[in-house]
């Protein structure tokens, strides 16, 4: 069954992946329901990049930031690049941003503080977040509860306990292909307890196809098993999470469409 009006809370088609093949896979997934989409920005040249896609596909928004893998490699005065960025017709958050500490690309105490003067970057600008957590949840919420940001953490794969918190802070969780697979027992549980009103459907593409895409190249008309998956679990139609997970987006980060 086919679904419209989908929302991609957070894409990277800036990724080596697509090149080459951009165009004919912007095609594809407009043809297959995408409305629009979100590209989370990693670190400033996708940042920068994440804009020009605004400038040249018009169901575009994206977000400016510095992950957490990247952290080691700020440059002096990137906190004010991103703020001018930030200033661009179509971006909507600051991300993403977070920590990681599963690779530990970047030593803990630099994630931490290039976390934590972005955290205070969005709130200057009153833009709300995208929150990459790995491995990293007691300090993540450490900072959350500190700066009180908006936004979403995304690719939420934590306890339904984690899941409550952060809920319990006015923010969102994104979901991803993750629901889809055997071992998501514990997301599962953290879908069921996340309101069908704060939550939002993502791929993070290139990355996270879902079953029975997994280890494929994810593109963002794959939101539909996700959505079927989280349906059934909320016991909803699915063409109406697909909707309300929309209006989250919108709301989320204030998009006035």
């Amino acid at each position: 069954m086919s679904y419209q009006n989908i929302f991609d809370s957070h894409a990277h088609y800036n990724d080596e992946r697509f090149d080459g093949i951009l165009e004919e896979t912007i095609r594809h997934i407009q043809k297959n329901g995408v409305a629009a989409v979100l590209n989370a920005g990693c670190d400033l040249p996708s940042s920068y990049s994440g804009v020009e896609l605004t400038k040249r596909y018009p169901f575009f928004y994206c977000s400016v930031g510095i992950h957490p893998h990247d952290a080691q490699n700020c440059r002096d005065g990137y906190l004010k690049e991103l703020e001018a960025l930030a200033k661009e017709e179509k971006v909507v958050a600051i991300g993403e941003i977070g920590l990681d500490y599963h690779y530990d690309f970047s030593p803990r105490d630099l994630q931490k503080k290039v976390f934590a003067e972005q955290l205070q970057l969005a709130n200057f600008l009153d833009l709300p977040v995208i929150i990459h957590s790995r491995e990293a949840t007691a300090d993540t919420m450490e900072l959350l509860q500190k700066y009180h940001p908006h936004g979403v953490v995304h690719c939420f794969s934590g306890s339904s306990q984690t899941a409550k918190e952060i809920l319990s802070l006015g923010m969102y969780l994104g979901f991803t292909g993750v629901v889809t697979f055997n071992n998501a027992k514990k997301v599962l549980e953290a879908v069921k307890a996340t309101p069908a009103d704060r939550l939002l459907l993502e791929t993070d593409c290139p990355y996270m196809a879902p079953v029975p895409h997994r280890g494929k190249t994810c593109t963002s008309d794959m939101i539909a098993f996700t959505a079927e998956k989280i349906a059934q679990l909320k016991e909803m139609d699915v063409q109406a999470l697909i909707d309300q997970a929309h209006q989250n987006t919108l709301s989320c980060f204030g998009i006035n469409k």
